[in-house]
């Protein structure tokens, strides 16, 4: 069998307890190298086989994949964050599919779950944003013509923008083109939950030159939207005022 597993942002005990289960049992792990955070592979068995798949191409891998099932070995496929965003895992489902292998996904938390974690964020604030909006700058990687960043930036929602903080520049850049005022809160986090997390603060109109400055160019979420500020309603949920399913209304 192989096992996608979602690694979690980088934190080692922020891997589900499903994930951490199938590595500790893994005969082989083929592990995204440029993201996932080698202690993880402390928790492989003795004589596990260990693959970093940062130099691989997609062939090699399902080469390995292919070699280990004939052999009766079970494979961890190790993605960073949640293996559903930015995984790249549709290709090689599809190639095991083709070729007969069984396989299963165990998902995990995302990096933009513990990059509003790091700054302390609801990305769904009442009166500001129900939305939140998970993309990225087009870069070498194009992306389709109805999701450029600027159209996207038109609704105002809560972003989260992985794959970006390289075009940090040309991303502030769409996103005021597109609707976002230069003072709109935004926050770059670098390795959201790893001993070296860092946390910019400032706004579309600053954050480059903040990053910048702090040699942030890589392996960073940018978060944008007024969900940063401090002006927004209380939630209905647990409004006294306010009647549900599990509670009558107090006055």
């Amino acid at each position: 069998m192989i096992h996608f597993v979602g690694a979690g942002p980088g934190a080692p005990d922020l891997i589900t307890l499903r994930g951490a289960k199938l590595l500790q049992e893994a005969g082989m792990i083929i592990y995204a190298g440029s993201l996932v955070n080698p202690a993880l592979l402390k928790m492989a068995p003795p004589g596990c086989e260990i693959y970093n798949s940062a130099s691989m191409t997609l062939d090699e891998v399902i080469e390995k994949m292919r070699d280990a099932s004939a052999r009766g070995i079970d494979v961890v496929r190790l993605h960073t964050g949640d293996p559903s965003i930015y995984g790249a895992i549709r290709e090689q489902m599809d190639r095991l599919k083709a070729l007969g292998i069984p396989y299963d996904v165990t998902p995990g938390v995302s990096s933009f779950c513990a990059a509003a974690a790091a700054v302390e964020a609801e990305y769904t604030l009442p009166s500001v944003s129900q939305t939140l909006i998970i993309t990225r700058m087009e870069g070498r990687t194009p992306v389709p013509p109805r999701e450029k960043l600027a159209s996207l930036a038109a609704h105002q929602a809560s972003m989260a923008l992985f794959l970006s903080s390289g075009l940090l520049e040309e991303t502030c850049a769409a996103l005021i083109e597109g609707g976002y005022a230069a003072d709109t809160p935004a926050a770059v986090v670098y390795k959201a939950s790893w001993p070296e997390q860092k946390v910019l603060r400032g706004t579309v109109g600053t954050i480059a030159s903040m990053a910048g400055e702090a040699g942030i160019h890589n392996t960073a979420l940018i978060l944008v939207g007024r969900f940063l500020g401090n002006d927004y309603e209380l939630s209905k949920l647990y409004d006294a005022s306010f009647s549900h399913g599990f509670r009558k209304a107090s006055r």
